[in-house]
């Protein structure tokens, strides 16, 4: 069977995908996995996106990045569920972020 991408699944498969990742990704902390951990973080941000409205996130508004305490982002544009900008530390690289580690207490 092949598996569906997450822009396919509804509401509901969504938040099953998230379950089966959380407890993968649970297991490989566990196991002291790191690699496997981040990369199950990675799909958990991406599928958690899915479950927002990209157009509730404003080019040229600012956002705290979640987990990762005190850093802004900046959003320039975006493209699907992804922001695109950069953080405000001085380091002006584009960089895009999946939109569910954008907090929405907006910073400005």
């Amino acid at each position: 069977m092949q598996e569906k991408r997450y822009s396919q699944m509804n509401e509901f498969e969504l938040h099953q995908e998230i379950g089966k990742l959380t407890e993968k990704a649970r297991k490989a902390e566990q196991l002291g996995i790191v690699n496997e951990l981040a990369v199950y973080e990675r799909k958990i941000s991406m599928a958690k996106s899915y479950l927002l409205d990209p157009e509730s996130f404003i080019p040229g508004e600012v956002y705290e990045i979640e987990g990762d305490a005190g850093s802004a982002f900046e959003i320039a544009y975006m493209n699907g569920i992804f922001a695109w900008g950069h953080r405000l530390d001085g380091n002006e690289s584009e960089e895009a972020l999946p939109i569910s580690l954008l907090k929405k207490n907006k910073i400005k």
